[in-house]
């Protein structure tokens, strides 16, 4: 498309005003649109690939289409395929004596008009075209902001989405922290942002100035509660095979493993050993997700480091003679394993976003759900085990974005399931339904009885000596 816009807050306007002249999208249209970028990122799917593959310096590019095309393409596609649902006006109860004199009532999902999604680096293209999928379903225009930390992709997103899509409907805009501050405070009818608690707080404060609606997909510290029911080898397995995604840089990635503490030694080494049979060697292996730059993964490492000079027992996959060396060279680490570090280290503190994880021995479960609800809540909470008594207690007494039960990160693929934060971890949903509902203003209609009894029924003034008495009368518990 040619049509050029002098700033982002013209292209808002822009498709803002269109927005108000082509106000009711059907159906079909929707699964245009929807069908339009599944088209584009299907043609080009190599391209974005390869561009990952250049902003992590590394990363597989069957790993990207893994993750980011296919997951983008499966949101698309779910709600491409679930649309005449959705669209459904919800028939509502009408108050009494209303409902019988032939009132009705419905709610309708009306489009809010632009919604802007900021993406994060760690998945550059999912984070933008999942939100996209629900954005677009509603019957919503989008201007995407990819992050500057990813600028390849950003670059290849901007420049074939401008050429394959109209703008008024999908624009991308890209640039570093002064376009996403700019990005941040402008009057969208919606704002997505995927990223850090802190970033997400300062998005808030600048849409709360428009009091523009958010959802914040952010992160935190997710904990993994081992139970001593649990088949210890399978889930050491399963751990360390989570940690191994995406070299430990996803927001639902485990952080903290509690373990029963007999079991803490050998927990420790089936991790460990699984993770080194997935990964033979470290250094230049292709299969292993390089940390996004040397910025980020001298921040593992110097996490670590402290873990280490504090005297911390840390255990590692393979052996590494210089860990710098690392991040000079092709920014691959193993994974290290803290065992009961201290409250006040960097990694009981920060959020890892990288290959390492703490291990925390307990005696009683209990234990474990008040450790768990002294830290913000998280984004993910993960169980392991077959003691159903145990998992009810653990649900019912903490609070998480979301749950997976003898896995880790699935729920996060659900299609038909809201994918959220709570408290520090974020706020809103995307995905599926729920991801529809919430980029559309939900309209209550109602529709009146032709004969309006309120003044039969002394309703209406001038009121007469009873009319407080009728009120107080229905005054009442029942």
């Amino acid at each position: 498309m040619t049509q050029q816009f002098d700033s982002m807050a013209e292209l808002l306007n822009a498709q803002q005003q269109d927005h108000i002249q082509h106000r009711l999208v059907s159906a079909d249209q929707r699964r245009k649109r929807l069908q339009q970028v599944i088209d584009v990122v299907v043609a080009h799917h190599q391209k974005f690939a390869e561009a990952m593959e250049l902003d992590f310096a590394g990363r597989s590019q069957g790993f990207s289409v893994m993750n980011d095309i296919l997951g983008s393409l499966s949101s698309l596609k779910y709600a491409r395929d679930n649309l005449e649902t959705w669209l459904e006006s919800d028939h509502r109860q009408v108050f009494s004596p209303y409902d019988q004199l032939g009132s009705t009532a419905r709610v309708e999902y009306q489009a809010k008009g632009s919604v802007g999604i900021i993406g994060t680096w760690n998945a550059p293209l999912y984070t933008l075209l999942s939100p996209l999928a629900c954005a677009l379903g509603a019957g919503n225009r989008a201007i995407l902001k990819p992050s500057e930390v990813t600028p390849k992709t950003a670059e290849v997103l901007a420049t074939i989405f401008a050429k394959e899509l109209d703008p008024l409907l999908v624009a991308v805009v890209t640039g570093g922290v002064e376009v996403g501050v700019e990005f941040s405070h402008l009057p969208f009818d919606h704002l997505i942002f995927t990223g850090s608690t802190a970033v997400g707080k300062k998005i808030m404060q600048a849409a709360a100035q428009n009091l523009v609606p958010v959802t914040l997909e952010l992160g935190g510290k997710s904990p993994v509660v081992v139970s001593d029911s649990s088949d210890l080898q399978e889930t050491c397995r399963r751990i360390a095979v989570a940690k191994s995604n995406n070299g430990g840089q996803l927001c639902i990635s485990p952080d903290i493993i509690y373990v029963p503490k007999y079991n803490i030694e050998q927990a420790a080494s089936l991790i460990l050993e699984t993770y080194q049979s997935l990964f033979p060697e470290i250094t230049n292996n292709a299969d292993v997700v390089p940390i996004v730059n040397q910025a980020h993964c001298q921040r593992v490492v110097d996490v670590i480091k402290q873990a280490q000079d504090s005297g911390c027992d840390v255990r590692v996959s393979h052996n590494i003679d210089d860990l710098t060396e690392c991040v000079t060279n092709d920014k691959r680490l193993p994974l290290h394993l803290v065992i009961a570090p201290p409250k006040n280290t960097r990694i009981m503190q920060e959020e890892i976003f990288g290959p390492a994880a703490v291990l925390l021995p307990f005696d009683n479960i209990n234990e474990v759900i008040d450790d768990i609800n002294r830290r913000d809540k998280p984004l993910a909470l993960y169980y392991f085990g077959e003691d159903q008594a145990e998992l009810d207690n653990v649900l019912a007494n903490t609070s998480s974005g979301g749950v997976s039960i003898n896995d880790c990160l699935m729920h996060a693929a659900m299609h038909d399931a809201p994918f959220g934060g709570v408290g520090a971890s974020g706020m809103g949903h995307y995905h599926g339904h729920e991801g529809f509902k919430a980029l559309s203003h939900a309209r209550t209609v109602f529709v009146a009885p032709k004969h309006d009894p309120r003044a039969e029924w002394g309703l209406l003034p001038p009121h007469n000596e009873q009319f407080k008495a009728m009120m107080v009368a229905q005054v009442s518990a029942d």
